[in-house]
């Protein structure tokens, strides 16, 4: 995992070494949570699908293709995983069900959801062109990955514009309020899952890196853990002018403010 993204740079305590194995943690939990949310943008882009069936027959073919792409990176960070599980200690654990992750989602506005799936599609770029792609250090296989997975998710980033001013177009600003409630309480879903999922990856380093760590040590790898996976998948996103730009252009000030104050304490 390039140091921009796992910041474990900023644990001065750990050795080289350490900082590699929890770098390497980071890799597996980035390409799992990106099988996970997968899921439920498929589901979506299926549904959504549904509007072109009689209609524009272009747009039928672009969300039809975007979800044989999403299917395949599902499987893709499946194999990953199997690969991670061969190398690396025992004790590891996802519990996170793609399935129940995903009817949660689903179950708030389409706004919001194509708001969260952009959101998401726009940071996987960003990444890459600025985190991994210059980090000559990194797996080859990781790299070829991400590279691959650029290139499809910056196609998909355009159709979700597309298709989430599509809906925004139909929308009164009663529901248009609601929806940008449904994605402040997305946001803290997300940050709930990644709560606990710092703690499970700080306690497996921990458990396995082969020495022991004071109470305070302890303590700021899960700190560590938590602020780089809030830096990965809400802040970096946040901070994406391009997505600040078609967000703000959809919603009031009022609106901006509620969600500014809603993210400020993960910023």
């Amino acid at each position: 995992m390039p140091d921009g993204l796992s910041l474990v740079n900023e644990l001065k305590f750990l050795s080289p070494e350490e900082r590699r194995f929890l770098s390497q943690i980071q890799s597996r939990t980035y390409s799992n949570i990106f099988g996970l949310v997968e899921r439920f943008i498929n589901v979506e882009i299926l549904e959504l699908s549904r509007d072109h069936l009689l209609a524009d027959q272009v747009a039928l073919e672009g969300l039809v293709r975007f979800c044989d792409e999403e299917l395949k990176h599902q499987e893709l960070f499946r194999r990953l995983e199997r690969l991670s599980a061969e190398q690396m200690p025992p004790g590891y654990t996802f519990p996170h069900d793609p399935n129940e992750v995903a009817k949660l989602v689903l179950g708030k506005s389409s706004w919001s959801v194509l708001a969260l799936t952009c959101h998401i599609e726009l940071f996987t770029q960003l990444h890459y062109k600025q985190s991994i792609e210059p980090d000559t250090e990194l797996s080859e296989l990781f790299r070829d990955v991400f590279l691959f997975h650029w290139r499809e998710e910056s196609q998909h980033a355009i159709m979700d514009e597309l298709e989430w001013k599509r809906i925004d177009s139909a929308m009164t600003p009663q529901e248009r309020d609601k929806a940008v409630n449904d994605l402040i309480e997305l946001v803290a879903a997300v940050d709930g899952l990644l709560q606990a999922q710092a703690v499970l990856d700080a306690d497996y380093f921990l458990k396995n890196c082969g020495r022991e760590f004071s109470k305070e040590q302890s303590k700021a790898v899960q700190d560590g853990v938590l602020r780089a996976y809030r830096w990965q998948y809400i802040v970096s996103g946040v901070k994406d002018p391009r997505f600040t730009d078609i967000l703000t252009g959809l919603i009031t000030n009022e609106q901006a403010k509620r969600v500014t104050t809603a993210l400020a304490p993960l910023m």
